[in-house]
């Protein structure tokens, strides 16, 4: 991968081939995105074969304002996917200086550092300046799903642009911005994919008042969002038994895979009932051998000493998630120089890096 390239889940390609296991036999934890989807309906063949139209974008926009708690649909803009609008929003202003709220989703820095906006990175929201004209935070936060209180962001709000992702946050409804949606400083990212299980149909929304959402519209241009997936998407979102069913099996799931975690001497250190973030002074040896059984976890060049695990969809995968925990026996930390012996996909030993 190219030394600019952001570390991303899901780059389940990458790790086939170089542990040299076929793809279809990986088990990969290395995304938040739910392990059970929703049950895709069957669609109407005119959803395929004519270009969305301003009924289907009424129907999706109507169902994501009910859904997310919006005040009104004309505020709701979807895209495909939540990382468009990441990239689009930082060329619709001029150039501001931008408080990343970190660690955080790494898209958000590179984007608005790339759209050429001054940006540093902090700790903490009582770190921000305030001479700072954007603020972005992540709300559960990815990777540790840390939780800020939504009074505190609405009056960081007050003077400045925020930016509020929360691509996780239908776990947590509670904490939404959404029903402040038409404040003129606020934008609300909203993740369909991950919660709903889809990520393939690429499918976001920002929720944010004029004249921002106009220019985000033109900037994004006609049909952004696919027949098929404005479809699905609209009766996703109204689906209320699914949705509540989701969210106890997920919180039970997340319990369960907590269990399995403590009993293998890993300490966690967030998350949220989408992934779960452990720490470990082996954390990278873990990620090698869990990958020499073909089970991909995230890690982060960043932060060593961290692994995030997304959730096991059903009982093989968490039988094999944990007879793969107890064959690895956590030993303590190297001495200071020492390099971590690694494990190769076929069981030896190496002193070799991983992926970038």
């Amino acid at each position: 991968m190219d030394e600019t390239t952001l570390e991303h889940g899901g780059e389940v390609d990458v790790v086939a081939d170089r542990f040299g296991i076929p793809r279809d036999q990986w088990l990969d934890l290395s995304t938040g995105i739910n392990p059970t989807p929703y049950p895709l309906p069957e669609l109407a063949r005119e959803y395929w074969h004519r270009l969305p139209d301003a009924a289907l974008d009424a129907w999706l926009r109507e169902a994501a304002a009910g859904y997310y708690g919006a005040p009104d649909p004309a505020g709701v803009v979807p895209a495909p996917g939540s990382q468009a609008i990441i990239q689009w929003l930082p060329r619709l202003v001029p150039s501001l200086r931008v408080v990343v709220v970190g660690p955080t989703y790494g898209e958000h820095a590179a984007c608005w550092g790339a759209a050429g906006h001054r940006v540093i990175e902090i700790g903490g929201l009582d770190q921000v300046p305030a001479d700072a004209d954007v603020v972005v935070v992540g709300n559960p936060n990815n990777p540790d799903g840390r939780m800020s209180d939504p009074e505190r962001l609405l009056r960081l709000g007050d003077e400045r642009l925020l930016i509020a992702d929360e691509a996780f946050a239908d776990i947590a409804p509670e904490i939404s911005l959404a029903a402040h949606s038409r404040r003129p400083n606020l934008v609300v990212l909203r993740s369909f994919g991950k919660f709903f299980g889809l990520a393939g149909m690429r499918l976001g929304f920002a929720l944010l008042g004029e004249p921002l959402a106009v220019r985000l519209r033109q900037a994004l241009g006609p049909w952004t969002v696919s027949g098929p997936a404005a479809a699905v998407g609209a009766v996703a979102l109204a689906d209320d038994v699914w949705i509540r069913s989701a969210r106890v099996r997920l919180t039970a799931a997340a319990g369960r895979l907590d269990g399995l975690l403590l009993r293998s001497g890993l300490r966690i250190v967030g998350g949220t009932s989408l992934f779960r973030l452990v720490e470990h002074p082996r954390a990278q040896d873990l990620f090698e051998f869990l990958a020499g059984s073909a089970i991909l976890v995230r890690r982060f060049a960043r932060w060593p000493t961290w692994l995030r695990f997304g959730i096991p969809g059903d009982d093989g995968a968490f039988d094999r998630l944990s007879g793969a925990l107890a064959a690895w026996r956590p030993q303590p930390a190297a001495p200071a120089g020492t390099a971590p012996a690694r494990v190769r996909a076929g069981g030896g030993r190496s002193s070799g890096g991983g992926i970038a």
